[in-house]
């Protein structure tokens, strides 16, 4: 690999969503206060949304590692799961024996239990569901029955939800009207400006251990941005080929002609079609009619 070829100390552009990467992107942050305010108020249901690849796993890592120990956390990584895993689930993270509970409003009571034992000790429980729209209709009602536990004066749970924009659809529907209007605090998680990819680049690579001159220049930088729409995940991806490219080459900085490698080679990353300027473009076309004329009259000297 190009590790030692950089000097690095691991991997800067993986896949993994390692929250000792997490770069502070002002979509990113604005994103967290917004969590962490809403979970402060004491709000129910809270909702993060935003495009494959955009960061919403890492950003959901990056708020359970936020959160003050006055929280309990539930996390919940794959949400497809019928209402009975759900609740199971839910029992399990939140250490809940449920081995004698032969219904489900059993299950339910033993929640419930739990998490007034919790809020007796002046704490908070959070459930945080990552690719939350993965999760089947009755699922998302089972969700807001789940929600509905509470004393007279507070929540005893507050529901986070990190998901693609098809959970605005599916909530969108007749069905989900009660539990969209419980939503008080929603982000839509944006891609990154070619600025921020810039930092972005950078920061990782600082992460990583590189203390050398800038690899990705202002050009590259700029198609990077073009061929990966501002998504992390398509970011990571171009940038860890064409570092394997330089490394395979033996050469340190990263060109355009490496960065149109990496695209060729990645779906779902384009670059747009190189055109030329009107002046060059209207150069080139006279030069063309002017030879063309010259060829009619010669064709014609030459048969007359």
């Amino acid at each position: 690999m190009y590790q030692k070829h950089y000097g690095l100390t691991e991997l800067p552009f993986t896949l993994t969503p390692n929250t000792s990467f997490y770069c502070d992107l002002e979509g990113h942050r604005a994103a967290l206060e917004v969590l962490l305010t809403a979970l402060e108020t004491g709000e129910g249901f809270i909702k993060v949304v935003g495009e494959v690849g955009t960061g919403k796993t890492l950003l959901c890592r990056k708020l359970l590692n936020e959160l003050p120990d006055e929280y309990v956390t539930a996390y919940i990584p794959n949400p497809f799961l019928t209402p009975e895993e759900l609740r199971a689930q839910i029992a399990r993270e939140l250490q809940v024996d449920i081995s004698d509970a032969s219904s489900q409003q059993l299950v339910t009571q033993a929640i419930q239990q739990r998490l007034l034992e919790i809020n007796g000790e002046k704490r908070t429980v959070v459930i945080v569901l990552d690719e939350a729209q993965a999760l089947p209709s009755d699922s998302l009602e089972a969700l807001r029955l789940i929600s509905n536990l509470e004393t007279e004066s507070r929540k005893l749970l507050h529901i986070v939800l990190f998901g693609q924009p098809e959970l605005n659809e599916r909530l969108a529907a007749r069905e989900h009207r009660q539990l969209r209007q419980r939503i008080s605090f929603s982000y839509y998680l944006q891609a990154m400006t070619v600025h921020e990819l810039a930092r972005y680049i950078s920061h990782r690579l600082h992460i990583a251990g590189y203390k050398g001159a800038p690899i990705f220049n202002g050009r590259v930088v700029t198609m990077l941005h073009q061929a990966s729409r501002g998504i992390p995940r398509l970011a990571n991806v171009l940038c860890h080929k064409t570092l394997l490219l330089c490394y395979g080459e033996g050469v340190y900085p990263v060109t355009a002609k490496h960065v149109r490698m990496a695209v060729d080679d990645t779906e779902d990353a384009t670059l747009p079609k190189q055109t030329w300027p009107w002046w060059l473009a209207a150069g080139v076309l006279l030069v063309g009619l002017a030879a063309y004329g010259y060829s009619q009259n010669w064709f014609v000297e030459a048969w007359s």
